[in-house]
């Protein structure tokens, strides 16, 4: 045998982390409610903070990012736009796929039909073309009308199920 494995190796323990500390008081349900504050307005002050919290705009985004200025002016003209068929615009609709502002300001939307044989297949994407170069501050539009993913009513934002009776 070596001389180290014959030495009895003694090990001390380190002390426990709460040791010489004292014991922090426990939390009590009391100690949050504010017994002065009535349920209305504890549920006022919840409803202020989530209207600010709704409302506040992105910081530090560039124009053409998602919540950009021309990025939400686009898509706002977008939703100006109803399919003739159904009482909801394109945008809820789900007809819009993409759309994507460049350094430029060119805007490229991708977007669908309902179906190929859709009676506005031809003229449909040309509004869209001169509705979003309309939007000041665009350079120019181009749309790009595909069929792969197929449009289906899972595509419908909450709102314009809502609007159709599909909630």
């Amino acid at each position: 045998m070596t001389e180290a494995s014959e030495k009895k190796k003694e090990y001390v323990a380190a002390p426990a982390p709460n040791e010489g500390f004292a014991k922090p008081p426990r939390a009590r349900v009391s100690d949050a409610v504010d017994p002065e504050e009535t349920m209305g307005e504890k549920l006022e002050r919840k409803r202020d903070y989530l209207e600010g919290f709704l409302q506040k705009k992105p910081e530090n985004v560039s124009a053409g990012a998602p919540g950009g200025e021309l990025y939400e002016a686009v898509i706002a003209a977008l939703k100006e736009i109803y399919d003739p068929e159904i009482p909801v615009n394109i945008y809820d609709l789900g007809l819009i796929y993409g759309v994507e502002v460049d350094d430029e300001s060119s805007v490229t939307i991708t977007m669908t039909l309902t179906t190929p044989h859709c009676p506005v297949a031809e003229s449909m994407p040309g509004e869209v073309e001169l509705r979003a170069a309309s939007v000041p501050g665009v350079r120019d539009a181009e749309v790009n009308l595909v069929w792969d993913p197929p449009w289906g009513p899972d595509k419908m934002t909450d709102e314009a199920r809502l609007e159709l009776g599909m909630l």
